[in-house]
């Protein structure tokens, strides 16, 4: 779906709304001036008609008649055609001067000299002022466009400037990073609804950004007070393995020492999660992945050696990055255990190396993961997973904080993690 701009959704509708007005405005100026035209040209027949009979005197004989008609063309006193009373119509004659039949007004009415009826008819020519009044309209027309175009014109240039503050607040929203420390500064502004909004924000802001804060201290401190007991218990379980322990007793301090094992896993991990959101990694030297895989991979090997895994390598080209040597060895080393942890017996991992592109793929269930929580702390595919659910939000972490993207896809029952730098 295509999104509108609000700048151009509201001048959409308002130059619609003008362009109806429009079309309706002219045709409607037009026809009101004609009718108006007409309703003044049969005031001035009737004015006319008025002035004729007053100046009609009782010597007023044929012969006068005769010559009135002679050197009048447009008023005429012709013998009674019946005509009870004073009617206008219109009628299309023949004009002797344009030498074609045009539209005029035709004014018949009864008139009685020296005791005689006669019909009193005058014409006016109505061309002219139709076509004045069709070019006033053209003229209306474009000076309404023009209005128009100027108006929209001048919204746009002033909305712009009014909407900058809610841009320019939505802009450093879009860019904010709660991690990242660096609140946004929203501009000053004299609109009241602009000013609700970024104090809203700003408030909103600095509230969740000291829960965050108070959460990654937790962490953090929680992570560094584990260590000692920690260590503490794990030495307590290894000399109670260097007893002399039946068979149950060996079974349960076994039992602990995976337990604990996943707990320094899991501390080790939030240590690691929240070195990267304090920014202890900074230092970059250039890496090839290629060297740093071939040489640890005796090492993968032997653990993938537990579910009969074979690891198929595919180095098409020499993939050279600039990244922090332990954070890129913990993305390594977390995409192996991920591909071996969630595998299955006698499957196979295939490592790929293309340009710019990292790819690990790997057999596994049958369906795709679910994409939508993947990267999600604590997420897990599998409740039963010996993995604490922090492998892949640590990948996820350390290609965000080095502008790298990790992509999931599921294609040929192969799980497909790619890292593109």
């Amino acid at each position: 779906m295509n999104n509108k701009k609000l700048l151009n959704k509201t001048t959409n509708s308002f130059l619609a709304y003008s362009i109806v007005i429009l079309l309706i405005a002219a045709p409607l100026f037009y026809f009101i001036s004609q009718y108006l035209y007409i309703y003044e040209t049969d005031e001035v027949l009737h004015f006319h008609k008025g002035a004729f009979i007053n100046e009609i005197h009782e010597d007023f004989t044929q012969n006068d008649i005769d010559l009135w008609n002679k050197y009048n063309h447009e008023v005429m006193i012709v013998p009674d055609m019946g005509v009870k009373k004073d009617s206008i119509v219109g009628k299309m004659l023949y004009d002797s001067v344009a030498k074609e039949k045009e539209p005029f007004r035709v004014l018949y009415a009864p008139v009685t000299i020296n005791g005689k009826k006669y019909t009193y008819t005058e014409r006016m020519n109505v061309l002219e002022m139709e076509e004045m009044f069709f070019s006033i309209a053209l003229i209306f027309l474009f000076i309404i466009i023009m209005l128009l175009c100027g108006i929209i014109w001048i919204s746009k240039m002033t909305a712009a400037k009014i909407w900058h503050p809610f841009y320019n607040t939505l802009n450093q929203i879009e860019s904010f990073e709660i991690d990242k420390n660096k609140p946004p500064h929203f501009i000053p502004t004299d609109i009241d609804e602009f000013d609700r909004l970024n104090k809203s924000l700003d408030r909103l802001i600095e509230k969740n950004t000291a829960i965050y804060k108070s959460q990654r201290e937790f962490i953090e401190n929680a992570a560094h007070e584990l260590q000692t007991p920690l260590a503490l218990f794990q030495t307590k379980i290894d000399t109670l393995a260097q007893l002399n322990l039946d068979k149950e007793q060996s079974k349960l301090v076994s039992s602990l020492n995976t337990d604990v094992a996943r707990l320094n896993r899991l501390n080790k991990n939030l240590l690691l999660l929240s070195k990267i959101d304090n920014e202890s990694y900074l230092e970059k030297n250039t890496i090839i992945l290629n060297d740093y895989i071939k040489k640890h991979l005796d090492f993968f090997t032997e653990q993938a050696n537990a579910k009969n895994l074979s690891i198929i390598t595919e180095f098409t080209s020499t993939l050279t990055i600039s990244g922090n040597p332990a954070l890129t060895e913990v993305l390594i080393n977390n995409l192996f255990l991920n591909a071996i942890r969630h595998n299955k017996k006698d499957g196979q991992i295939i490592i790929r190396t293309l340009e710019n592109e990292l790819v690990f793929s790997n057999t596994g269930q049958s369906c795709a993961l679910k994409n939508e929580k993947l990267f999600n702390r604590f997420s897990k595919s599998n409740p039963s997973s010996q993995g604490n659910g922090l492998g892949l939000a640590i990948i996820k972490k350390i290609t965000t904080l080095n502008g790298w993207k990790i992509n999931y896809t599921f294609n040929n029952n192969l799980h497909i993690f790619s890292v593109k730098f």
